[in-house]
């Protein structure tokens, strides 16, 4: 059982996705932007950020990077999950530190098994 916050703008994305990880035995924390994300990692320590891309002022792949460059937050893996799904989106996720890459609308099998390969 693990911790993870999710971080994304969409209140809906945050609920399947709050669904989906506790049915799976998790426990969530929850940020709506990357600013709040970025601070919320550094407070709670997850296990695990699931991190979507579009949001309003910091977007996910700087918030990615901040955790990345962090001591406090470098080793919290990051599985990003957005609805941006070009091999470009997915190759410049993966380098700003990102240990996986999901797109929306993802399934449950799809993210549970990311999650169990991230946390392994």
């Amino acid at each position: 059982m693990a911790k993870v916050l999710i971080v994304d703008d969409s209140p809906t994305e945050t609920h399947i996705l709050t669904e989906l990880l506790q049915k799976n035995g998790h426990t969530v924390e929850c940020a709506s932007n990357g600013q709040d994300g970025v601070a919320k990692a550094k407070e709670v320590l997850p296990d695990l950020v699931l991190m979507d891309v579009v949001m309003p002022g910091l977007n996910g792949f700087q918030a990615t990077r901040q955790l990345k460059k962090d001591s406090t937050t470098s080793h919290i893996p990051v599985i990003i999950v957005t609805t941006k799904d070009q091999a470009t989106d997915r190759m410049w996720g993966m380098k700003q530190g990102a240990n996986d890459y999901v797109t929306k609308p993802v399934s449950e099998a799809e993210l549970m098994k990311a999650v169990d390969s991230v946390l392994g």
